[in-house]
């Protein structure tokens, strides 16, 4: 027995550890699954999602627990089967990812504990320290991936693939060697076809980025690796308001002939997640530039500033870039602390209209760890935002979007996730009309354990 399953001991542990924070030890799978209501028959596919499990004990943050992922397959209408797994990773296995006597790094080490992302019929677990780990569509880890040796830096959470031509964009950043951030993408076909350095000044961290149709954008941003901490076991980022914040946009066909990003300095900020991207330029034969690049994105005033609990709330501003003037426009577009923004990801890089997030239920801007939520729906055309309630004790994980067949309308289609209910201490798979923010679940699924609260998903057609 260990900390995470003793109850006399679990008042002692930190909130990451305790409620649904909490670890389950256990591995299951269950077959034929009840449905409450009725699972629309072409949701065919898996929805996973990744999180972290600390397995050999407490650890310092949530961030550092090892991962796991739960999945759940739909077919013509019945829930076939859901299974959690612990990511094999050779971190679990008892192996360090940083040499005490030497600060550096082992690339194959990590905890794959953030996200989950398919491209070129390859399906990985990721998390930004390290390669990622290749899994199987039943969960199994088949091991770290470098793109046949091509990937020589770690790999983001938080890959983007082009709407239109299907390449994965990407980013890795070191924390110990320059260049600090690396730019990488991948064909369509899943071959690694350019890799180019990034000149930031110093090992900041980079969660995410964006894509817009004509250009790749970094945040450089004033959360950056202590070394010293790291060393301690402690969190090792700290809030560097000396390192100053700005964005830069990396025109995507000029970036393979080396140019490097344009830097537009703004105001002290972090950002964790972006929602979209996207330019006004258009392709032709006379290579018209884009005049202006938009960003959305849930901006935090600051981040782990004198400690690591110490979150801001995460607001939805947008960004205006002006590529003639070099002025940059800021804008707040909601007042609420929301996580996790997705969008119809057939939209990635092109103007959106429709955004989801999930959100405090009490409608506070900033809201408690582990408190009951609600999925919240940006239109971003109107500047409103509608809500779908799961109950007074329900905690909501990631909306991702589903459409509903290849031409569906931007929210014509579901929003699937976990849901955790307190009162009963158990979850389930839900199924929301996107278009809808009103309606009922569609279809709901109790599963065999409660999910804990966990990172970022995605749903995988068949």
């Amino acid at each position: 027995m260990t900390a995470l399953d003793d109850p006399a001991a679990e008042a002692q542990l930190p909130w990451h550890l305790r409620g649904n924070y909490a670890p389950i030890l256990t591995e299951v799978e269950a077959y034929d699954l009840p449905v409450h209501g009725a699972l629309p028959t072409d949701l065919n596919g898996r929805y996973f999602r990744n999180g972290a499990n600390p397995k050999h004990g407490p650890t310092a943050h949530w961030f550092a627990g090892d991962g796991m992922l739960h999945g759940i397959r739909l077919r013509d209408g019945k829930a076939e089967w859901y299974r959690n797994r612990w990511v094999q990773t050779r971190q679990l296995e008892g192996a360090r990812r940083i040499n005490m006597q030497t600060g550096e790094f082992d690339l194959t080490v990590g905890a794959a504990n953030t996200h989950v992302w398919r491209h070129a019929g390859r399906i990985f677990a990721l998390e930004e320290a390290s390669l990622p780990n290749e899994v199987s569509p039943d969960l199994d880890t088949l091991g770290p991936y470098n793109f046949g040796g091509a990937l020589c830096t770690p790999m983001t959470a938080h890959p983007h693939t082009c709407a239109e031509t299907g390449e994965m964009h990407f980013f890795g950043y070191e924390l110990v060697k320059a260049p600090y951030v690396t730019y990488h993408v991948a064909d369509a076909q899943g071959n690694l076809v350019h890799t180019q350095p990034i000149d930031v000044p110093g090992p900041t961290m980079v969660h995410d980025f964006a894509l817009s149709r004509h250009y790749a954008i970094f945040l450089d941003l004033p959360v950056t690796f202590d070394l010293s901490l790291a060393m301690t076991g402690t969190m090792p980022f700290t809030w560097d308001p000396g390192y100053g914040a700005r964005i830069g946009l990396l025109h995507r066909e000029r970036a393979r002939h080396g140019e490097q990003p344009r830097w537009f300095d703004v105001p002290l900020c972090y950002v964790f997640h972006i929602m979209n991207a996207w330019d006004d330029g258009t392709d032709g034969p006379d290579g018209v530039e884009a005049r202006s690049v938009w960003l959305d994105a849930g901006r935090h005033a600051s981040m782990w500033d004198g400690s690591p609990d110490n979150f801001k709330p995460s607001l939805m501003w947008r960004w205006r870039f002006d590529l003639v003037t070099g002025e940059v426009h800021e804008t707040q577009l909601d007042d609420i602390n929301h996580a996790f923004p997705r969008i119809d990801e057939r939209l990635t890089g092109l103007a959106n209209r429709f955004g989801w997030a999930v959100a405090p239920r009490n409608g506070r801007e900033r809201g408690e760890m582990g408190e009951p939520t609600v999925i919240v729906k940006y239109d971003l055309q109107s500047g409103s935002r509608t809500v779908h309630d799961l109950g007074a004790d329900a905690q909501s994980g990631e909306p991702v979007f589903v459409p509903a067949h290849e031409g569906a309308g931007e929210d014509e289609g579901y929003l699937v996730t976990f849901v955790y209910h307190g009162d009963t201490d158990s979850s389930r798979f839900v199924v929301l009309d996107a278009a809808d923010m009103s309606a009922p679940p569609i279809a709901s699924v109790p599963l065999p354990q409660r999910v804990p609260h966990g990172f970022h998903g995605s749903w995988f057609a068949d």
